[in-house]
């Protein structure tokens, strides 16, 4: 039998391209590289790219394009060098993007496409033919090119659009809630894209999945069956890892203190990420966000907010005093409303609460 280590290096000997990779999906977990990750944090990380990132993509494309397209005409080294220049240049913004850069990028192929093809005499030969298969593969990596940054900004989009109009008003954050929401969405949408488009509104996207034993990147010596996926486009990448997350009840949600988005996790309700709130240096929006519901009004406070009252109130007496610092403070006043929380949601009873708040 193979030890531990060849195990773990015949699960890792992967090479990856742009129009090719692999993840694996174990639970409520995806494996991208040598990183771990709780399913629908890359869908995450991509919205809150900065939009001039994509953009800054989309016009290097476009000079790498038009410079791809004269090597087929000018057919010398200098042109083949000068199309690499400026793919390298895309290359070296999407490679920063989320998910391409946890992997181990295969550099030799991506970074040296056109000098490989001319030193290919049949492929090259292939592309120079209109009616080649090689030549449609070449045409068809450059319109791929062409679409990446405005497909992202698609997905971009509607993941914004679902999360505010479907999933913001919801009172339950779970894989049950979360498929009602996108139910009302799926209808909607099949009704405008019939009666606009003239056409169907489907949210398949194609991969290559297969089932392999996988040694734990972070958990020495353990071994699990995954699923193993090979995608040739990060946008269906994204799309499988976001309704994969709705589905166990994972979603992107826009924190109402800075507005960057972030993983809300199956069951729990939060309004607020963990992230460094705009103008603090130490307090998290979370925290911050936990002392402006306390300065809410009183009024129909239900007996669980109310027991969160009379828990803030002595916890602030007590900062005051001196017996608790200000982190000290922040922290328990945030667990206070954790615990709040939970119990509107009628995981604890009334009696836990109270006893929990005491232990505060």
């Amino acid at each position: 039998m193979a030890d531990v280590s060849e195990r773990t290096q015949a699960t890792f000997m992967y090479t990856y391209t742009y129009d090719q990779f692999t993840v694996f999906f174990y639970g409520d977990r995806v494996f991208v590289g040598r990183k771990e990750y709780p399913i629908g944090q890359c869908c995450v990380d991509v919205m809150n790219l900065n939009e001039s990132v994509l953009k800054k993509i989309a016009r290097r494309v476009k000079v790498c394009i038009s410079a791809a397209v004269d090597l087929l005409t000018k057919k010398t080294d200098s042109a083949a060098a000068f199309a690499q220049e400026r793919l390298n240049a895309v290359w070296d913004l999407v490679f920063t993007l989320p998910v391409y850069r946890d992997l181990n990028m295969d550099k030799e192929v991506n970074y040296h496409t056109f000098q490989r093809l001319m030193a290919d005499s049949e492929k090259w030969a292939q592309v120079q033919d209109p009616n080649s298969e090689g030549h449609a593969i070449y045409q068809g990596m450059l319109t791929e090119l062409a679409r990446f940054a405005d497909r992202l900004l698609d997905f971009r989009g509607q993941v914004h659009g679902m999360t505010e109009r479907y999933f913001e008003p919801l009172e339950r954050r779970n894989s049950s809630a979360y498929a009602e929401a996108y139910a009302d969405f799926y209808g909607q949408m099949i009704s405008v894209s019939a009666r606009l488009f003239n056409e169907d509104f489907d949210q398949s996207f194609p991969m290559e999945v297969g089932f392999v034993p996988m040694m734990h990147p972070t958990e020495k010596d353990k071994i699990f069956i995954a699923e193993k996926a090979t995608f040739s486009s990060l946008t269906d990448f994204l799309r499988t890892e976001f309704y994969r997350g709705l589905a166990i009840g994972n979603a992107p949600r826009r924190c109402h203190n800075c507005g960057r988005y972030f993983l809300l996790t199956a069951g729990y309700n939060t309004c607020y990420c963990n992230g460094i709130a705009p103008g603090e240096i130490e307090r998290t929006c979370r925290k911050v966000g936990a002392h402006r519901k306390e300065a809410q009004g009183k009024e129909n406070r239900t007996p669980a907010q109310k027991e969160y009252d009379r828990t803030y109130n002595r916890l602030k007496v007590r900062k005051q005093r001196g017996k608790i610092s200000a982190g000290e403070w922040n922290a328990a006043v945030a667990a206070a409303q954790d615990l709040v929380a939970q119990s509107e949601r009628g995981e604890l009873t009334d009696e836990e609460l109270k006893r929990r708040l005491a232990e505060l």
